[in-house]
Formats: structure tokens, C-alpha cells, sequence
């Protein structure tokens, strides 16, 4: 039987503001205890998404009372579980995991639902399983809701993000077209080594016009926007009368802007997506058998890593992905000593 320690090491925040990186500190913990449903899991890799950076903002969700330990997903090994069957399957197999409502994977050891547990087949290593719950469960949420429109077809921001390349993947599997919106030519050519078919640079002077006439086109009627700002607006011009953006990110750290006549005239719409209410509302059978699909998918949820660090290089490790989230994830790993 493994021996749990007392405590634990974990990334502390103390203050919501992005910028003030010290505020975010390495202490030593109590180690927490699983409860009923729930696992106790020995971290082995968390990656920074851009939901994390929004939570060190306090704008994810609903903000915890400070100090936290943040961190969405990651990978590891149960070490122990609460009651119930769905938690006791569990024990001493490595699994990837989204944190409860309590602390978060940025930490020696998490506690999380066993729902939000999914094993690991031998053939993903800890580093890729650290990935497998938020962008592979909000591509086959967005391409599922694709497909229940009259053409099968979406529009996407951020397109060359893990998460843009990952939806453009299982979308071509299952028989949804993607629209592609990237801020750079060289993301561009990226998505295009993937076959991407439908790609536009935002900051084109065509793409406005451009994004508009293919909406109608092919009859678009459904984008996903994960950038806010002033792109909500342009997207919700570009689709057709009765057209919906659906709002789950705002990488441009402003409000987010829009012609009030989009709405009024053509009856578009705004709505959200908050992948942890969309997990609430599944059955836990369906949800069982999506993750054995996405695990069969194999390349479909491959990432790319540009950097891991330790606990103690949080801030370091922050401002790397920062600066180019578009090179591949950033890992936390709780056993490194040393950099790599």
C-alpha cells in the first residue's frame, strides 16, 4: 500500500491579478483526504490552459475564497479513494483528472471526482494524459453541437490553438466542415499541414468580407469564439440571419463588443459554454464511453509540449506559455528537481 505523507508541496495563490506572479508561492500543505466518490491522486504532470490563466484573473467560474491552489486538469496515480464503486475502480491506476470544487492539480496530490477520472491505456505516457479531460472533452462537446445544425458546420477562433487543432481533427472524423479563424499567416500554415481546408487571418483587410460570404456559403450558422473582444462582433456580422456565437474564452482580456443591430435585425445570439456544466448535464454512461472513444482516437489528442517545469518555476512557466501559446503546453510537474 502506498504511504501517503502528512503534507504536501503545491502552488498557492493569494491574489487575482494575472500580472503579480508572486503572489503565487510553493508551501507546504496539508495532504487532503478523498470523500465519498471522490480519489486521492499522486501528480505526475498538470498543464497551464488558458482557463488556468483566467482563473489567476478570478474571471473562470465562480473565484474560491482565497488562498487556492490552482490547476484544472492533470495526470497521475490514485493512491487512495473515498466510498463508492466509481472510486474504488480507481485505486492505483494512473489516471487523467479534472479538480473538483475544491484546490486544484497544481500540487503533489489533488482530490477529485471519480467522474472526473478517466485510467490511462499503457499507450499514453502521463505527460499526454496530463491533457486528456478539458480540450479533448470540449472538442467532442463543440463538434457534437455542430452537428445538430442543418449543415454540420462551425466557425472557430483560436483555431491554431491545441484545442483548435485537436476540434479540426475529430471534426473531419465525424463529417463536421470547420471554418478557421487564426490572427497569424505562419498559424495558418500550421492548420494547413493538417489539412485544414477553411482558414482566414483575421487581421487580412479581406477577412471580414471574406468570413461573411463562406458563412453563407456553406450555410454557417454556429461559431465558437474563444478570443472576446472586438472578434465576438465580427463573428456574429459574418453568420447569417439566426446565427449563434458561442462565447467560452476570452484570450483578448477585454470586454467583449458587438453591433447591437447583428441581434436586433437578424435575430443572432450570444450564448456561453462552461465545459463543467456541460459535463454535469451527461449521463455518467455516456460520459464513460466518450472518454474509451477519445483513448481510441489515438494522434486525434496528441499535444505538443514546449516546456516542463517544477512547482518552484510556476511564474517562470506561466510567462513561457504566455508568451506563445501557440508553441504547445507548458507542464507542471510536481517530481522534477531540475529543470529541462
Amino acid at each position: 500500500m502506498t504511504e501517503i505523507p502528512k503534507t504536501m508541496r503545491a502552488l498557492v495563490l493569494h491574489a487575482y491579478d494575472l500580472n503579480a506572479y508572486d503572489s503565487l508561492t510553493v508551501e507546504e500543505r496539508p495532504t487532503p483526504k478523498p470523500g465519498p466518490g471522490e480519489a486521492l491522486i499522486r501528480m505526475s504532470a498538470s498543464p497551464i490552459n488558458p482557463s488556468d490563466l483566467a482563473t489567476l484573473q478570478g474571471v473562470y467560474g465562480k473565484p474560491k475564497p482565497l488562498p487556492i491552489v490552482p490547476g484544472i486538469e492533470g495526470s497521475g496515480t490514485v493512491v487512495a479513494t473515498g466510498t463508492g464503486f466509481l472510486a474504488r475502480r480507481l485505486l492505483g491506476k494512473r489516471v487523467a483528472c479534472a479538480a473538483g470544487a475544491g484546490d486544484g492539480t497544481w500540487a503533489e496530490y489533488v482530490v477529485a471526482p471519480a467522474l472526473q477520472c478517466a485510467p490511462l491505456p499503457d499507450s499514453i505516457n502521463d505527460e499526454q494524459g496530463a491533457m486528456r479531460i478539458v480540450n479533448p472533452y470540449t472538442a467532442w462537446a463543440h463538434v457534437g453541437i455542430a452537428r445538430q445544425t442543418a449543415r454540420s458546420v462551425m466557425v472557430q477562433t483560436a483555431a491554431a490553438s491545441a484545442l483548435g487543432q485537436m476540434v479540426n481533427k475529430l471534426a473531419k472524423l465525424r463529417g463536421v466542415k470547420v471554418i478557421n479563424v487564426v490572427r497569424r499567416e505562419s498559424q495558418a500554415d500550421a492548420l494547413r499541414k493538417l489539412g485544414a481546408e477553411h482558414i482566414f487571418v483575421s487581421d487580412s483587410p479581406s477577412f471580414d468580407a471574406q468570413l461573411r460570404d463562406l458563412c453563407r456559403q456553406l450555410g454557417a450558422q454556429l461559431a465558437f469564439d474563444s478570443v472576446g473582444g472586438e472578434m465576438t462582433g465580427r463573428l456574429l456580422a459574418a453568420l447569417p440571419a439566426r446565427g449563434r456565437v458561442i462565447h467560452f474564452g476570452s484570450l483578448a482580456e477585454t470586454l467583449t463588443t458587438f453591433h447591437p443591430s447583428s441581434m436586433i435585425f437578424d435575430e443572432r445570439r450570444i450564448e456561453g459554454f462552461y465545459l463543467s456544466h456541460w459535463i454535469a448535464r451527461q449521463n455518467p454512461l455516456a460520459l464513460l464511453s466518450m472518454q474509451r472513444q477519445l483513448f481510441q482516437l489515438g494522434d486525434l489528442t496528441y499535444v505538443t509540449i514546449q516546456g516542463r517545469f517544477p512547482l518552484e518555476d510556476g511564474q517562470k512557466a506561466i510567462a513561457t506559455y504566455r508568451a506563445n501559446m501557440s508553441a504547445g503546453k507548458v507542464l507542471l510537474m510536481p517530481g522534477m528537481t531540475n529543470r529541462v
